[in-house]
This record gives C-alpha cells, sequence and structure tokens, in this order.
C-alpha cells in the first residue's frame, strides 16, 4: 500500500520517468554482475548513486562491485559506512566479515558476523561463515598445541580436519541468475 502511494505521489510530481530510470539502473547494474561484466555494472551503480547517494541497495551493491573488482578496501569502507548508517542491516557486517575472513582477522570476522546475527537472527549465510571462521580459529589453536607438542597424534588429527571443513562444499547443479535486480539488504 505504501509503495502504491509513492509512486501516485511520483507520477503526480512528474518524477516517475528519474524513478524509473533510477530503478533501472540498479537493474542493470546487478544484471551486468550476474553475466560477469563488472565495468557495466560499476558504470550503473555509480549513474544510480548519482541520482539516489543514499539508497542503501544501490550502495550495498556498490560494496559488492567493488569486492568484485578487487578493490576490498573501498569495499570495506561501503560496508562499513552501511553498518553506521543502518546498523540493523545484517549484509553488510556479513562482507565486512568475509573481507576481514580474507585477511585472516579471524576474531574481527567473528565479531563482524556476530553483529551480522543480532541484526538478522534468521540469516543462515552469517551462520554458515561464522561455522567457518570457528573451523579456521580451530585450526589456529590445534597448529599451536601441535608446535607444542608435535608427538601428539589426536591434535594432528585434528587439525587436518578443522583445515578441511571450511573448503568442504557438496557438489550443487548451477544455479540460474535470478531475473530481478538484487533483493534490499534485510
Amino acid at each position: 500500500m505504501r509503495i502504491a502511494s509513492i509512486l501516485v505521489l511520483l507520477a503526480f510530481s512528474g518524477m516517475l520517468g528519474a524513478a524509473v530510470a533510477q530503478s533501472d539502473d540498479l537493474a542493470a547494474a546487478g544484471a551486468a554482475l550476474r553475466t560477469g561484466d563488472v565495468e557495466a555494472a560499476a558504470a550503473a551503480i555509480d549513474r544510480h548513486l548519482a541520482a539516489k547517494p543514499a539508497d542503501e541497495r544501490g550502495r550495498f551493491l556498490k560494496g559488492v562491485i567493488l569486492s568484485e573488482q578487487g578493490r576490498t578496501s573501498e569495499a570495506f569502507d561501503v560496508f562499513f559506512a552501511l553498518t553506521v548508517d543502518h546498523p540493523e542491516l545484517a549484509e553488510p557486517y556479513n562482507n565486512i566479515a568475509v573481507i576481514y575472513a580474507s585477511r585472516g582477522e579471524y576474531e574481527r570476522a567473528r565479531d563482524a558476523l556476530q553483529s551480522a546475527i543480532r541484526a538478522n537472527p534468521e540469516y543462515a549465510v552469517a551462520y554458515e561463515n561464522l561455522g567457518d571462521v570457528y573451523a579456521r580459529l580451530a585450526a589456529r589453536a590445534y597448529q599451536k598445541s601441535l608446535d607444542l607438542d608435535a608427538g601428539n597424534r589426536t591434535v594432528r588429527a585434528k587439525l587436518a580436519l578443522a583445515r578441511e571443513l571450511p573448503d568442504a562444499t557438496p557438489k550443487r547443479a548451477p544455479a540460474s541468475a535470478p531475473a530481478s535486480p538484487p533483493s534490499p539488504p534485510r
């Protein structure tokens, strides 16, 4: 009901065309990213954000695109700013955690994932990532134990399992790309 009211107001104020263009740029960015055209996605999201700089969906997608471009420091800044402006959103915390984990900063990754879970206790991806981070932390602890007691076969076996766990992924059929633009972060 509220969305319909906003569309009616936009139509009456003559801004519907601009809103559609902004929506089109967001959709175009998502579509380009799904097909692997990161540069087209970046151009489209920049157009979208030029018109709507505070849009959390656009800002989140900008962070994802920066990550895909290997610009993780800039992506981190985008995700961090989203957590400041929208602490109720879980996804930016999750993506911050992924960046921390890629740097080997597992304690910080754990903390970010716990923030994601506090923001959305139903966010399954955050729980999965938290499990992976705990496995990496366990591997560190087992390695330290092994460094102190090289003959401990039990720890050696646990270390091997802890190292395998985060990379254990069952074979799945490839998923088809969604036809709609990315959903707003929750």
